[in-house]
């Protein structure tokens, strides 16, 4: 099946764009409950993939809990808190910032990217949003006694050991390898695997290391991604949620009872992943009352709201 209307984005009553994508929706026992477009297409998932390749690195030597744990799985926004957490990853691996191979970068948050134009500084590594995954690759290769110059290589023991955790997590296998915006690979699966891998980590013993990543995101979301982020907005509002927000309009997510949802807006726009998502957790069971404030986007005229981007229903 093709990509399918999604979302609707009306201004004055009046439908004035449409995002196409596709999501699926499964239930406990991984049946599908909803879908819509294909949820077999292949996909890079992104960032989506980052508690995932967290769960590898754990696997391999990564000693992170907390959130610190919760940074190394994150698409941080650049605020101070999230540039000092880096910093210490890469301490008790015994670097610095110099050893980070990511994109240098701005802040991701519009905030903080005007503080950091308005004092002069330069894009560097350790501000760009994937600068916490980066450090903590390196702290796993630190630990494993793996090389550091080469840790972005797909063929690095680190990145096949990423490979390797993504196919077990969702039960197939890695189809295209590519390279992602910070530099590292970025892997392809189906949208109802990304689903699949969250449900796995979401329902997985606390001691686990699929386990631990879950905890972390949970108790920390504000490492996972900011203090002004829908995905940080998101998993405070639902008790027991996994959640990670990607490029190009990926968003994943699964309840500690099993549910899970993954989704694609084909186009890559993100104002739509937000409110499709909350109408997909909608039809998982999640409460209304904990979506309301991300089921509808504002749309905007001369400053004022005029309309919204609404997600259609999904059943």
């Amino acid at each position: 099946m093709p990509a399918t209307p999604l979302a609707h984005v009306v201004r004055s009553g009046f439908v004035e764009s449409v995002h196409y994508g596709s999501v699926v929706v499964l239930g406990p026992d991984g049946d599908v409950l909803a879908a819509a477009g294909d949820p077999q297409e292949q996909i890079f998932a992104r960032s989506s993939n980052k508690l995932a390749q967290a769960v590898a690195m754990l696997r391999h030597g990564l000693d992170l809990d907390g959130e610190l744990l919760a940074l190394a799985a994150a698409s941080h926004s650049g605020e101070p808190f999230h540039l000092s957490a880096v910093q210490r990853i890469l301490g008790s691996a015994g670097l610095d910032e110099t050893s980070l191979q990511n994109t240098a970068d701005l802040p991701y948050d519009d905030v903080e990217r005007r503080a950091w134009l308005a004092t002069g500084l330069e894009p560097v590594p350790l501000a760009q949003n994937c600068s916490g995954k980066h450090a903590a690759m390196l702290a796993t290769c630190v630990a494993a006694g793996w090389d550091l110059a080469t840790y972005r290589d797909p063929d690095h023991p680190l990145q096949q050991a990423i490979a390797q955790t993504l196919a077990e997590l969702a039960g197939e296998p890695v189809t295209a390898t590519g390279v992602d915006g910070c530099g590292a690979p970025v892997m392809a699966q189906s949208l109802t695997g990304l689903a699949r891998s969250f449900q796995a980590m979401a329902v997985a013993p606390a001691a686990s290391e699929a386990g631990r990543v879950a905890a972390a995101v949970r108790a920390h979301p504000e490492y996972l991604g900011g203090t002004r982020r829908d995905v940080t907005a998101l998993i405070r509002a639902v008790p027991g949620l996994i959640a990670k927000d990607g490029a190009e309009a990926v968003y994943a997510a699964a309840l500690d009872d099993g549910h899970a949802v993954a989704l694609k807006i084909a186009d890559g726009g993100q104002r739509a992943r937000p409110v499709v998502m909350a109408e997909a957790l909608r039809v998982a069971g999640v409460p209304a009352s904990a979506l309301d404030a991300l089921r509808a986007a504002p749309v905007l005229g001369h400053g004022q709201p005029v309309g919204a981007v609404r997600a259609l229903p999904l059943g």
